[in-house]
């Protein structure tokens, strides 16, 4: 029966597409294979992981990999048991989606029973954590101690993976470098920024004391100066003359300033205007 269902979990991932229903198969094989259902745990051994590696496969289809390994769990309980097979999806599928912690304390269970030492593909799959969980999150002390523990590897295999772990090091160490220095030029706009900012509000107090006395000494609408003074800031500050988005604004600084000329000068001694 886990045979019959693993068949057709593998026609729905690959040839329907089904992915939820390749799931539901899954299940239900990995269930039938209950030590309670009758089926002895030796013989479903390799069946109950290839549903497990479909299962894997389609709710990874269905972006509900973060379901993966709660899901492969409940069917074999603690890390420990986890097949090789499995183990190396979960290692890989976490670490595409930039989430190596999850596999963390999961593989290192997993390599440190001492059962799953004797395994063919124990060497593999500790190059396999070194590389995509370790190194990414910064583990090297941990790293280089788990290279040496291990008998898996010859003094060959040992210094070429140590060397590895140096040269991330090495990366590792340089980015923060260079991130705590990004770090500091930032800070270092920022106070310039606000400096300046500070003294433009100065400035801008200053010139609004001024035009509040020009208009009460020539008589001059006080909010038209305040306004005209503004788009000259939007037009030569923030604005590019040359575009047509600011021939409006220009247009209108320049009605402006035309009505604040009429208003200062009396006509008989106004100096001659040019456009």
């Amino acid at each position: 029966q886990a045979a019959s269902l693993l068949e057709e979990a593998v026609d729905l991932l690959v040839l329907h597409r089904d992915f939820a229903a390749a799931v539901e198969k899954c299940e239900a094989g990995c269930d039938s294979m209950d030590p309670g259902a009758g089926s002895s745990p030796e013989s479903s051994a390799e069946v109950k992981c290839s549903l497990c590696v479909v299962g894997i496969q389609a709710l990874a289809e269905m972006n509900r990999w973060r379901e993966v390994l709660s899901w492969v769990l409940q069917y074999y309980h603690v890390p420990q048991h986890l097949p090789p097979k499995v183990v190396e999806l979960c290692i890989l599928l976490y670490s595409k989606v930039r989430e190596p912690q999850v596999m963390l304390e999961v593989g290192s269970s997993w390599l440190g029973d001492e059962t799953n030492k004797s395994l063919p593909e124990y060497g593999s799959l500790l190059e396999l954590y070194l590389l995509h969980v370790l190194l990414p999150l910064g583990r090297f002390e941990g790293a280089e101690e788990l290279v040496c523990g291990c008998d898996a590897f010859d003094s060959e295999q040992q210094q070429a993976l140590l060397g590895t772990v140096y040269e991330s090091r090495c990366q590792w160490t340089q980015e923060e470098k260079m991130h705590t220095a990004e770090e500091h030029q930032d800070a270092a706009t920022e106070s310039v920024s606000g400096a300046l900012s500070q003294k433009l509000l100065t400035v801008l107090t200053l010139l609004c004391r001024a035009l509040r006395s020009m208009s009460s000494h020539f008589y001059l609408p006080y909010k038209k100066m305040l306004l005209a003074t503004f788009l000259l800031y939007l037009v030569v500050v923030r604005l590019d003359p040359a575009s047509p988005t600011s021939l409006p604004l220009i247009y209108k600084l320049v009605q402006l300033f035309r009505q604040a000329w009429t208003a200062v000068f009396s006509p008989i001694h106004r100096p001659p205007i040019q456009d």
